[in-house]
């Protein structure tokens, strides 16, 4: 079982929810195979990654969390830049937990990639990353995100917000407790934690900063009419169709790029904090195409994949980079988490949340 044995109830959570819809996943991520070129980026990390990768040929199995075209676009520069070709299943962290936990016997991946950083401090709790501490740019990362060690990097990150249709909201919430109150009755969604890490990372981080007094807040949301939703994209769809006006902790960069497009979305941080999670990607100690696997994470650290980074609306992982079309780390207020008490506690969190909404 994936996690450490701090937060093993807590993955068993996650799988066990996610296995009940698809056991192996496979019915629900999408597999594509990287080969389109683009144009060659400059600078060492791109060089080492070309080098790497010339040097081990062969393939790359990579398991990634979302957003599928930013995925795609970093699978198809990586195999631009090193003629490695790429196996991608693209899904959700709980999907991506699922899969890896049916291949246990018989691993396949070589690079996962998700969206809670508990879920990979679980990980390397439990014997399965292999360190890269010598990765290419890896000085340049925020280092509350990533492991010192190297056995998981945050190449980007995303904030949870208040997500709102802006035709049916003309005055937004400013803090979360606004969602509690009479204004915003039965109009609110909240994704799954049980399907989302990043709703995980939220809810703990949440309670992590405000004690046990932060279940009256979720408590006082069930009340109100709050809605558990699904995964963060099936929470957000129904306010960017207007059948719901709010989504509580959306995830940012769906509400960026769905607005870039047209929909009639825009996002608050509430003024007394929020959680930014970061998105780390670790290399499987279980992999076949180590070499290739190392060249992955230069290239994801690398000029060149952090500008997909952020035109994808995401927060960069290097402190050296900033976005030019959404907020940045220094424009977002945060509450004070504790991710270890996170990690620690996000078992029992998940279970209660769950049954709390259900």
């Amino acid at each position: 079982m994936f996690g450490m044995k701090s937060r093993k109830k807590s993955a068993t959570l996650l799988l066990t929810a996610v296995m009940s819809l698809s056991l192996f996943g496979c019915s629900t991520g999408n597999t594509t195979t990287g080969n389109a070129a683009q144009p060659a980026g400059e600078g060492n990390a791109a060089a080492a990654a070309e080098s790497k990768a010339k040097a081990a040929g062969g393939k790359l199995v990579l398991y990634s969390a979302g957003p599928q075209k930013l995925a795609d676009n970093i699978v198809n520069g990586f195999t631009a830049k090193t003629g490695i070709e790429v196996e991608m299943f693209q899904g959700t962290t709980g999907k991506i937990l699922a899969r890896m936990e049916a291949e246990k016997a018989n691993p396949v991946a070589d690079v996962v990639i998700l969206a809670s950083l508990p879920s990979a401090q679980a990980l390397k709790a439990d014997g399965l990353t292999l360190p890269y501490p010598e990765a290419a740019n890896a000085d340049k990362l925020n280092k509350d995100w990533s492991d010192a060690e190297g056995n998981y990097f945050s190449s980007s990150a995303s904030a949870l917000g208040i997500v709102y249709n802006s035709k049916l909201v003309t005055t937004p919430p400013k803090s979360w407790a606004d969602l509690a109150t009479s204004e915003w009755k039965d109009a609110v969604n909240i994704p799954d934690p049980t399907l989302s890490g990043s709703a995980l990372d939220f809810i703990t981080g949440y309670l992590s900063a405000n004690g046990e007094k932060g279940w009256d807040l979720l408590n006082a949301y069930k009340a109100n009419g709050v809605a558990m939703a699904g995964a963060n994209q099936e929470a957000l769809d129904p306010v960017i169709t207007g059948a719901k006006s709010i989504v509580a902790a959306g995830v940012d960069y769906m509400a960026y790029s769905a607005k870039a497009k047209g929909e009639p979305l825009d996002i608050v941080y509430p003024e007394e904090g929020t959680v930014i999670s970061p998105r780390p990607a670790a290399i499987l100690k279980s992999s076949s195409n180590v070499e290739n696997a190392k060249a992955f994470i230069d290239y994801l650290l690398s000029d060149e994949a952090q500008k997909l980074v952020t035109d994808a609306y995401l927060i960069p992982g290097r402190e050296d980079i900033e976005a030019t079309n959404r907020a940045n780390v220094k424009d977002i207020p945060q509450l004070k988490v504790d991710w270890a008490w996170m990690s620690e506690h996000g078992d029992e969190i998940a279970a209660r949340f769950s049954e709390t909404f259900k």
